[in-house]
């Protein structure tokens, strides 16, 4: 059926493959994680650049 180089190419496009699919999982848990973060931390700036503001006057 597969001799042994048939067989060792199988198995490296098998690996390449996974690997690239739990890459993509990887950044497309990873993504979301960092925009969510960006927009909590552009609200606290935000939210104090109003308190000093408010302070200030």
């Amino acid at each position: 059926m597969f001799d042994f180089q048939q067989y060792l190419g199988f198995l490296a496009f098998l690996t390449i493959l996974t690997i690239g699919f739990w890459l993509m999982i990887f950044l497309i848990s990873f993504i979301p994680y960092w925009i969510g973060g960006a927009l909590i931390e552009n609200m606290k700036l935000k939210r104090e650049a109003k308190r000093k503001a408010k302070e200030g006057n």
